[in-house]
């Protein structure tokens, strides 16, 4: 098993462990990303008969709200994860939408002929994705000719303290290295025109990069500390490696900087996403 494989093994454990979370925090988690979900599905125009990918799928946003737009379409959602392609198969027969379906299976690797899709969307993956050339140059396989492709990634730290307000304290305290640019991380596309070279690199037409921004809201710290800790893989394994004594340190300090962003009753965090898209 070469090092891409290993990686992309690592990731699919990790993403099955915490699909749990992600399933118990799904309602909340997708009113927190639905604006960029909207912008994805905006921007590639979808018609009614459309057929449409939507990788990295997870527990099937926005590929759900895709297939309500597409009714005698359908849309077909791809993700590493066995569990979480299950919580996506789940969600679509709970809300009745019968023109989307799950399958498993690795970026890079997509089971799909050439130009397949009239659309694709991709909502918070392609910084994960092991080489993110290659993946999105497979998504362009399977793009029609005129087809759309859209894509996110969570803008400059700075703009997301809803990633570094416990992000930064895990990893100041138990001393991990920033990451390397070229390894998997949440701010892998966080440079302005990062998704939009990239797309440009990988033969997309007019390809561009605008920014989507909003609020997220929690009842209190303790609530932003649960969340984190049920949905976020890296920074919960990190904490995994601390003794207890470390640990508490730790959620006390992030339970005080969380308070800092109180407003009203609640904690609110501003965010910012990238939303690339071209045509090929």
């Amino acid at each position: 098993m070469n090092n891409l494989d290993q990686l992309r093994e690592q990731q699919r454990q990790d993403w099955d462990t915490f699909s749990p979370g992600w399933k118990k925090w799904d309602t909340f988690l997708m009113d927190f990303f639905r604006p960029v979900g909207e912008k994805l599905i905006e921007v590639v125009e979808l018609k009614n008969n459309s057929r449409v990918l939507d990788a990295s799928t997870g527990t099937g946003e926005p590929g759900l709200s895709a297939a309500a737009r597409v009714p005698n379409g359908e849309v077909i959602g791809t993700d590493i994860a066995t569990e979480m392609v299950k919580i996506a198969d789940e969600n679509a027969k709970a809300r009745g939408i019968s023109n989307y379906k799950a399958v498993v299976c690795e970026t890079e690797r997509q089971p799909f002929d050439e130009n397949y899709f009239d659309a694709v969307i991709c909502r918070f993956g392609v910084m994960y994705f092991p080489d993110m050339k290659e993946g999105v140059r497979e998504l362009v396989r399977v793009l029609r000719p005129g087809g759309k492709l859209s894509l996110s990634a969570w803008s400059e730290p700075e703009k997301n303290p809803w990633v570094t307000t416990m992000g930064s304290i895990v990893n100041r305290t138990l001393g991990v290295p920033p990451p390397s640019p070229e390894v998997p991380h949440v701010f892998r596309g966080s440079k302005p025109d990062t998704l939009a070279n990239i797309l440009k690199e990988c033969s997309l037409d007019d390809a561009r990069e605008v920014e989507v921004s909003g609020k997220v809201s929690f009842a209190s710290p303790e609530h932003y500390w649960d969340f984190m800790m049920d949905i976020a893989p890296p920074i919960v394994k990190n904490l995994s490696k601390a003794d207890e004594p470390t640990r508490h340190n730790i959620k006390t300090e992030v339970l005080a900087a969380a308070e800092k962003y109180r407003d009203g009753n609640g904690i609110v965090f501003h965010w910012a996403s990238w939303i690339g898209h071209g045509m090929k």
